[in-house]
């Protein structure tokens, strides 16, 4: 493979009353191995993208398998031909993903699992309701057509468009997607706890669904945004051909010399 560099992300909802104490020995580890990212830690779980040469970034799942916790960890990889992270950030947080709705435990409850395989037939479905759980800049890039966007700037303000938009009576039947998962896991244990009974989401989320899916099967449209310097991926976790205007969000090619929208020519 000509790209050297192995892309890893992964999260998992479980307890770790402990994770102050993490924080440090996994950096020490992390930077002596040369893996450079970002790796969230809070009482409800781990959230994390780490980017380095195969047996460095292998070492710090390794180190993190330890842990009994986290020894089922599932990492999504990618690759690419340089490290696409500047340095190396162990981040204590309040949740690894901030929905600010106190009760919401994905790790206790949450939607049902639908494998790539599995999901073209579900979000076919007439009675499924199917739910964009990112921000909108990130939906102007890409996405599955007939899914609702909440309209969000930050993932936390979902809470309040699905308590408002959404019935448990009404709607009896939704779908759930994402970059990685993480929030839609989130976002579906929310509706379970308001009652909602058929909740499912996406394993993996889009970058599972890339991975798996053969693009002349695929009903994915266009790109899909990503946290790092790559900033778009299509099918296959290749880098994209688009990315996002830093001053008004628009989606521009990396070929455009100024943003067609607002005229800047700055991009992420």
């Amino acid at each position: 493979m000509d790209n050297l560099i192995l892309i890893a992300a992964f999260y998992k909802f479980v307890s770790l009353p402990d994770y102050q104490a993490l924080r440090q020995p996994l950096l020490d580890r992390c930077r002596a191995a040369n893996v450079r990212g970002t790796i969230l830690l809070a009482s409800e779980g781990i959230n994390a993208t780490i980017a380095g040469e195969r047996p460095a970034v292998d070492s710090v799942l390794a180190y993190l398998r330890e842990d009994p916790r986290l020894a089922d960890l599932m990492v999504k990889e990618s690759f690419h031909d340089s490290i696409p992270f500047g340095r190396m950030k162990v981040r204590l947080k309040r949740e690894i993903v901030a929905l600010k709705a106190p009760g919401v435990d994905p790790a206790k409850r949450a939607g049902a699992f639908i494998e790539p395989k599995d999901w073209n037939r579900l979000i076919e479905q007439d009675d499924v309701l199917l739910i964009d759980a990112r921000n909108n800049y990130e939906v102007r890039m890409g996405g599955f057509p007939g899914a609702r966007n909440p309209g969000t700037e930050s993932f936390h303000e979902i809470a309040r468009y699905l308590a408002e938009e959404l019935d448990p009576n009404e709607d009896k039947r939704v779908a759930m997607f994402c970059t990685g998962g993480i929030r839609c896991e989130k976002a579906t244990a929310f509706l379970l706890n308001r009652g909602f009974e058929q909740v499912y989401q996406l394993r993996g989320g889009i970058l599972n669904y890339l991975e798996k899916i053969k693009p002349q099967e695929s009903l994915w449209q266009g790109e899909c945004f990503v946290f790092d310097e790559r900033v778009s991926l299509d099918h296959g976790l290749r880098k994209g051909c688009i990315t996002i205007c830093d001053d008004c969000k628009s989606v521009v090619k990396v070929t455009d010399e100024e943003c067609r929208q607002c005229g800047s020519a700055n991009f992420l």
